[in-house]
């Protein structure tokens, strides 16, 4: 499926859901990809990109000679803290300990590092991120970090969900980010939906999908 395929396909979920024209934003989640297919994503126009590690993020980062904005979307070891603090966006907070380590990194930095808040609504044991019950704590805690700007939420659905769980699991995430605005925090955006479920994440709300295989085929 090319890029605009996709574009179209979102454009026709916010209308559906009622929603203004480009209030989602498609990341295209490259990781593991080569640099032909994220080349030749590039030349279609798209210039926001997910990666899982920092190390490849970076590798790639190296070779595109136009403006992109790179997406931290993968699991982060608190080692990688500085690292991740070059990053445009970090999808994936989802501990007390990194949240410190993020934002010591962005002070070393001198900038204020845009993060979202890694919550597990479905209590899947595989998955990172706060239960919403931890909510009220993370975000004293985070009021700490003078470095961060928490812009919202990101949460996964389980794979093998059907459309009901998905819901669920996205209303789970807008309940979230209402906590967070609830604490103070401006978090307006709300990182949800991939390649198999995008488009009912947009119906309820998502403001940011990462999209992989459905952009770039199945991985090599």
């Amino acid at each position: 499926m090319t890029l605009r395929d996709i574009t179209d396909r979102i454009t026709k979920a916010e209308a559906a859901a009622g929603r203004t024209p480009g209030a989602v934003s498609l990341i295209a989640v490259s990781k593991v990809q080569p640099n032909a297919r994220v080349e030749a994503v590039l030349q279609e126009g798209q210039r926001i990109f997910g990666e899982n590690k920092v190390q490849e993020a970076e590798s790639k980062r190296a070779q595109v000679t136009v403006p992109v904005r790179w997406h931290l979307v993968g699991h982060l070891q608190r080692n990688k803290a500085k690292n991740a603090a070059k990053f445009d966006l970090v999808h994936s907070l989802d501990s007390e300990r990194l949240a410190v380590a993020l934002n010591d990194a962005a002070g070393e930095a001198q900038r204020v590092l845009e993060v979202l808040v890694q919550v597990n609504v479905s209590g899947e044991g595989t998955k990172s991120g706060f239960a919403l019950h931890e909510l009220p704590t993370v975000a004293e805690r985070l009021h700490a970090c003078g470095n961060l700007r928490v812009r919202g939420v990101m949460t996964m659905a389980p794979f093998d969900a059907d459309e009901s769980a998905l819901r669920a699991v996205f209303r789970g995430a807008r309940d979230a980010r209402s906590q967070l605005q609830g604490a103070g925090f401006r978090a307006e955006w709300l990182s949800m939906g991939m390649s198999g479920d995008y488009e009912v994440a947009i119906e309820e709300g998502a403001t940011h999908v990462r999209l992989g295989t459905v952009l770039f085929g199945s991985r090599t």
